[in-house]
């Protein structure tokens, strides 16, 4: 039940914020092995942006596994910027592996007309395991373009996740490469997944869409 409810909690949050959002993306991940759905917006809730609302929400199905691998997300987080590269702020998160905890991050953003850099460290606390836990977050996309209207994309995110700031228990490392058509881009993916102590490693290779709202 509560899978069908995040469900819904993200395609509402795909349907509504691209009313509001100063910036939403899209992105649908498809492999032999694995599928992923992922929303991201953004937008201040005030004029001055002092206070901006971060969400995101993501659904990955891997194909042919055992079926405790299949991972849902939702997360929205209430940023106060603090300085033009620098926020921070509270979020609540609910992942289907870990339930639900309460957060509070850090983050750097640097942009260019070529470069995004984001760096975003994290504790928290988790209610199903009753225990706080460390989380570390970095987001790299380069841009080059080809002319007024195609560009060449690098990207990269990486996350690590520690419980009690000492077992690992989550990792991932996405990369993808494509061409960006105005807000669409298509290209190539790897995705790499890590879980546990002893990590157990899924590698998924396929092909993305992304779109820029």
């Amino acid at each position: 039940m509560k899978k069908v409810i995040i469900i819904t909690s993200l395609l509402i949050i795909g349907f509504i914020n691209p009313l509001l959002a100063q910036f939403t993306q899209v992105e649908l991940f498809a492999g032999l092995d694995k599928t992923d759905f992922t929303v991201f917006s953004s937008y201040s809730i005030t004029k001055s942006q002092t206070l901006s609302l971060n969400t995101l929400a993501f659904f990955q199905k891997f194909k042919q596994e055992n079926q405790e691998f299949d991972e849902v997300g939702v997360q929205p987080t209430l940023f106060w910027n603090i300085t033009k590269n620098i926020a921070i702020g509270p979020s609540i998160y609910y992942n289907s592996f870990a339930g639900f905890s309460e957060r509070l991050s850090a983050k750097y953003a640097f942009k260019n007309s070529q470069l995004l850099l984001v760096l975003m460290p994290t504790v928290a606390y988790s209610e199903q395991i009753n225990t706080s836990y460390a989380e570390v977050f970095l987001q790299i996309q380069y841009n080059k373009p080809l002319n007024d209207h195609i560009s060449i994309w690098l990207s990269g995110q990486f996350l690590t996740i520690w419980d009690q700031f000492k077992t690992h228990s989550r990792s991932y490392q996405q990369w993808r490469v494509g061409a960006s058509f105005g807000d669409v881009q298509v290209g190539i993916g790897l995705d790499m997944d890590q879980y546990g102590l002893k990590p157990i490693n899924k590698t998924s290779f396929g092909l993305y869409y992304r779109l820029t709202i």
